[in-house]
């Protein structure tokens, strides 16, 4: 008779516990560990996302400043070797960044610097810079701008005219405030004060921005008559829109944020959000 303590063959049925209960195992706690990481020193976080977020930087070809997608703007290289401007960075294929403004861009062009920039990023000389880049950018940044006001303004997120935007403003429902470049300076003070008194200066702002077009473009992109005054309603429209915006004016000079300065975007749209080549 076999006896069950010295036969291998026959072993009482081992213990079975929940995959729950028996915890993590060595093994597995190495294979955690030893999981790749992005390279913080590479990386930094995006102007929208929030929280951990991050992104890989990109390096502009003229200038060789780094900054995220957002922050640059891609060019893209057509099948016929037009170098086309990509500010949504959607195009498919190899593309290269740019970070200067407008005047900066249009002398490299000049002086075939830009082409020579884009010939080592593309790594093709079979290339064609157009004389009119810079206005090509320009024109699609401006069209991103009036493209998401027409977004927001169709979901909600924005109301306009003066004594709406005044009575939202001063109730401190508004968060972020612009005007039309023909909006009287009469009016723009009084909406500024209106806001200030909402609490816009407890956020880093102090005074509505600048679309650099006027009413009579602003009304058709929105679809309403006589928009002169626009005030987002929403904390992730007005971030949306505050971004966009800052990158038209930006490349066409006018400088960055509420106050004209990159420490007064970072701000603001930080506590909106509140929620090379490649």
């Amino acid at each position: 008779m076999r006896n069950p303590r010295n036969d291998p063959s026959v072993r009482p049925p081992k213990a079975v516990r929940s995959e729950r209960s028996r915890g993590p195992q060595p093994n597995e706690a190495e294979a955690h560990v030893s999981a790749p990481v992005f390279d913080a020193s590479r990386l930094r976080s995006t102007r929208s996302g929030g929280g951990n977020a991050q992104t890989p930087e990109r390096t502009c070809v003229l200038s060789r400043r780094t900054g995220s997608r957002d922050e640059l703007i891609r060019l893209a290289l057509g099948p016929d070797g037009q170098v086309l401007p990509d500010v949504r960075a959607k195009a498919p294929g190899r593309g290269a960044w740019i970070g200067v403004p407008r005047p900066e861009l249009d002398s490299a062009i000049v002086k075939g610097k830009l082409k020579g920039a884009l010939s080592r990023a593309f790594k093709t000389g079979e290339l064609t810079v157009p004389s009119d880049l810079g206005e090509k950018i320009e024109a699609a940044l401006r069209q991103a701008v009036l493209d998401r006001l027409g977004m927001e303004a169709r979901s909600g997120n924005l109301i306009n005219g003066a004594d709406r935007v005044e009575q939202a403003a001063r109730m401190g429902k508004v968060r972020l405030l612009l005007h039309a470049a023909d909006a009287g300076l009469d009016g723009r003070r009084r909406l500024d004060q209106a806001w200030r008194v909402g609490g816009a200066e407890e956020r880093g702002l102090s005074r509505g921005l600048e679309i650099p077009v006027e009413r009579t473009i602003l009304s058709m992109a929105l679809g309403r008559e006589n928009v002169v005054h626009v005030a987002l309603i929403d904390p992730a429209a007005a971030a949306r829109v505050l971004h966009a915006l800052s990158r038209w004016r930006a490349f066409i000079g006018v400088g960055r944020g509420l106050e004209g300065g990159d420490a007064a975007l970072a701000t603001g749209s930080a506590d909106l959000t509140n929620e090379g080549t490649e």
